[in-house]
């Protein structure tokens, strides 16, 4: 047992060294054993799925998301897509590796955020990178990274996700400096990575919000090239679930 012990440790030490090269792989393939190609085929399928959940559990972490939310369940009957796009187009998310944006619009209550979260996690359970913010946190975030001179490294960082989730565009007003901070984050991912905005700011009142029209129109020009609007109609979900609390009491 003791000799057993020793020859363990000494292969850990070994295994955590190594990259296989294919002549070791093919040398190891013609003598071992089926028993012994098995076990070692074994190993390996638990190393992958050791680190893919490792990966899942960084990717999450990373983007921060508020709470965990899914498209189990999903009401879209009060969603409007653009003619020829669907909820499963949606869902499949071929749209990040097209680079492309979304602006998710209606008012509050409406199931935005929601939907939002449900693709970021869907993203990064496949293995993308994504960042998760609500408009004013990242405002705020880039204001504070340019006084501390590390503006650079926080846009390198945001550079590094797949899909960029901006959530609550327009529910605090921006001073200038900040939306400008912001048109740079989304000049920046226009045609690198995807960019999806939930508002409740028609475009038209973009520029109230930005505190400059034509800073407005050139961000709108970017996000909609590449991009589509979803209209969020009806009834307010949470309206809805508060009356059938309320009900549920009485």
């Amino acid at each position: 047992m003791a000799l057993k012990a020793e020859e363990a440790r000494e292969f850990k030490v070994k295994a955590r060294m190594m990259y296989f090269s294919n002549e070791v792989i093919d040398r190891f393939c013609a003598t071992a054993t089926p028993g012994q190609l098995a076990a070692a085929a074994a190993m390996l399928d638990d190393e992958q799925g050791v680190r893919e959940r490792r990966k899942r559990d960084r990717l999450f972490r990373k983007a921060k998301f508020p709470q965990v939310k899914s498209f189990e369940g999903y009401d879209f009957s009060q969603v409007s897509f653009p003619e020829g796009y669907t909820a499963e187009d949606l869902m499949g998310l071929g749209f990040i590796d097209r680079a492309q944006d979304f602006v998710f619009y209606g008012q509050t209550g409406r199931g935005k955020t929601h939907l939002a979260i449900a693709i970021g996690v869907a993203a990064a359970s496949s293995g993308k990178a994504v960042r998760f913010f609500t408009t004013a946190e990242l405002v705020m975030a880039l204001t504070m990274a340019s006084s501390a001179g590390t503006l650079d490294q926080f846009m390198r960082d945001l550079a590094k996700a797949d899909l960029l989730i901006l959530d609550e565009f327009g529910y605090v007003p921006l001073d200038i400096n900040g939306a400008r901070l912001l048109f740079q984050v989304v000049s920046a991912c226009y045609e690198k990575r995807s960019v999806v905005f939930t508002t409740n700011i028609e475009f038209s009142k973009w520029g109230t919000i930005l505190g400059d029209d034509k800073l407005a129109s050139a961000m709108i020009d970017r996000v909609v090239h590449h991009g589509r609007l979803v209209e969020f109609n009806g009834t307010s979900k949470r309206m809805d679930k508060a009356l059938m609390l309320g009900k549920a009491e009485i």
